[in-house]
């Protein structure tokens, strides 16, 4: 069984890009303000561990019922956990909000496992279509992170302008990899809170290391 071989994975992680990456070899997602998830199923059992290890089921109950009523028998999700504004967009101090739990919706943008197959050597795209059909009638609290094989360039304008954190590319025929990967990489919205918030916090930690 895929959970006796693989009882923990870490997530993958996309490595900074100063730009997207040009050539039709490549998928783009919106990247959202919030936490990183990996949603685990197995049985009845749904737990939400974080991308440091810890256990947030109880901090996203929505999220955590929406995945217990998918159509199969254990599953292993990657995706954001994100509560958004009036507008749409994704709010990290919403998410951090623990009165604003309930609200948070997981935006799913990878499958590892599926009722005990493992998918990581699948190509994304391949991993990223089953993951579409399976959310295709989810109940709130999950969602199809939608992805775009149009310019790079193109997604990450409309990104900038609607204020998200970003985009994420992904490199088509890619397989799903723990740790920092060149097969994803991640553009920031040099505008976006979450950015301003990164630069406070790498500020703050060098004042302290000065002192």
């Amino acid at each position: 069984m895929f959970w006796r071989t693989c009882p923990s994975i870490e997530p993958c992680l996309p490595r900074l890009a100063k730009e997207p990456p040009a050539g039709s070899g490549w998928i783009h997602e919106i990247k959202h303000d919030g936490f990183r998830i990996m949603a685990r199923r197995d049985g009845s059992r749904v737990r939400l561990i974080s991308r440091n290890g810890h256990d947030l089921t109880y901090r996203f109950p929505r999220v955590a019922a929406a995945i217990a009523a998918l159509p199969m028998r254990s599953c292993l999700i990657d995706g954001e956990a994100i509560v958004c504004d009036g507008s749409g967009l994704a709010v990290f101090q919403f998410v951090r909000n623990y009165r604003r739990g309930n609200a948070a919706t997981l935006c799913a943008f990878d499958l590892i496992e599926i009722n005990g197959q493992d998918l990581r050597r699948q190509p994304i795209e391949d991993r990223k279509h089953v993951l579409k059909e399976l959310l295709r009638s989810a109940n709130p609290g999950i969602a199809y992170n939608r992805h775009f094989d149009v310019d790079g360039g193109i997604v990450f304008h409309h990104a900038c302008k609607l204020g998200c954190e970003g985009i994420v590319s992904k490199r088509l025929g890619s397989p799903y990899t723990s740790g920092r990967v060149n097969d994803w990489l991640k553009i920031k919205n040099p505008a976006a809170p979450a950015v301003k918030r990164e630069a406070e916090e790498d500020w703050n930690s060098k004042r302290k290391t000065r002192k």
